[in-house]
């Protein structure tokens, strides 16, 4: 497997395009609606916010892909169409105006809006627009289609692999957005998967939800969860690799390619946490299961004071050690060692649950990098897992407090 370029459009068949539309109404004019397209009808599956509370588009995608098919989606930032007047009936009018401005029906797009919650979408200007964006579909739009769903991301994020199954050249890639509102079970990010793997519709669901488990539900960034998160993917098989329709050899391999998109997207969207500094890596290793691991990773990266003394350069492993007891994960805090570690090097703090001789300068410059890692080793077991996080400045309540201007 490698990486490649081309994002959404890496996969044979499949083609977007992106434009401003000006459904915010203000603001600066970058792409605001976007569409993929395949050239062949695609096996699809999504996974869904787990939020109570979610946006009409989930529902109408949901509707569309109960035959577990799909040819392209359609895609909005500047209005989240969440608790807002007439939501399925304006997500249903942005799947038809993608129908037909493609020739295709309406039922043959997955739907997604991101932006501020309970504002009336502006459906008429994404209507409008959708037709320009249709005719200009081609297949090195990628970039731009990354565009148009951010909101207070800083930079866009796509990705795409190729591999071979069967003999056959596959490719996957993959945009995606998401910097604030992200918790496990998925926070506000939207992420749009396209394939040429040949793949049965129940397969794609299962290898999409383990890998989705792994990889954007080990993110935190705030501990909000969004009303608007959707996963999907979308598989057109003209890769001609053999259908994958069991959980053979050729499975496995596409599994682990799929997993390499998504953990890509975990960890930029992750290391883009809104006014973030850098990203917070922690890994739970010799752990007695794998949840339990995960469970103790988690808090770790959820802790605000973990997060505040990541952005100071402080090595407080105390705060570690206590967000891990805050996690109700059982483990023996006098078996613990703690390292923090990044490209600068690496250091032992904390050993057997106690303070570890520690050069304060050498792990100041080491936590001073884009990239921490906290290593933890509970010498419990063989089970282990990683989590995702960024550190807590005063630019996220900057951010945030002005979301809506």
């Amino acid at each position: 497997m490698k990486e490649i370029s081309g994002g959404v459009c890496a996969a044979t068949g499949f083609r977007a395009n992106a434009a401003y539309c000006g459904v915010k109404g203000k603001g600066p004019e970058k792409p605001d609606v976007a569409l993929i397209l395949s050239e062949q009808e695609c096996a699809a599956a999504a996974v869904y916010t787990l939020n109570r509370v979610k946006a009409a588009p989930l529902y109408v995608t949901m509707e569309h892909l109960e035959d577990g098919s799909a040819w392209g989606v359609v895609v909005n930032s500047g209005g989240a169409n969440a608790c807002c007047p007439k939501g399925h009936e304006n997500a249903q009018a942005m799947c038809a105006a993608a129908a037909q401005a493609t020739g295709r029906e309406a039922e043959d797009f997955v739907v997604a809006s991101t932006g501020v919650i309970g504002q009336a979408l502006n459906i008429s200007a994404i209507e409008a627009g959708i037709p320009g964006i249709a005719a200009g579909l081609s297949g090195e739009n990628s970039g731009l289609a990354a565009q148009a769903i951010m909101t207070t991301d800083r930079t866009q994020k796509e990705i795409a692999f190729s591999l071979e199954l069967g003999g056959k050249e596959v490719k996957i890639g993959a945009i995606a957005k998401g910097s604030s509102m992200i918790h496990p079970n998925m926070g506000t990010m939207l992420c749009f998967i396209t394939t040429d793997c040949a793949i049965t519709p129940q397969m794609l669901e299962e290898a999409l939800r383990d890998v989705t488990a792994r990889t954007f539900n080990r993110v935190v960034v705030d501990g909000d969860a969004s009303s608007n998160d959707l996963c999907a993917a979308l598989a057109n098989g003209m890769a001609g690799n053999p259908l994958i329709e069991w959980k053979d050899e050729d499975y496995e391999t596409f599994l682990k390619a799929l997993e390499a998109v998504c953990t890509h997207m975990a960890r930029a969207i992750a290391g883009d946490g809104t006014g973030s500094t850098k990203l917070i890596t922690c890994q739970v290793r010799s752990a007695r299961s794998e949840e339990g691991a995960e469970r103790l990773a988690k808090s770790v990266v959820s802790s605000d004071l973990v997060k505040a003394s990541m952005f100071s350069c402080d090595p407080h492993w105390g705060r570690v050690m206590i967000a891990m007891g805050c996690s109700k994960a059982p483990f023996r805090p006098e078996h613990v060692d703690i390292y923090f570690r990044s490209a600068a090097g690496e250091v032992l703090a904390c050993i057997r649950g106690e303070a570890a001789p520690l050069d304060m300068d050498k792990a100041q410059k080491i936590l001073d990098q884009k990239e921490v890692v906290i290593d933890v080793d509970l010498h419990e077991g063989d089970q282990q897992a990683v989590c995702w996080g960024c550190d807590l400045t005063a630019d996220y309540i900057k951010i945030n407090g002005s979301y809506r201007s």
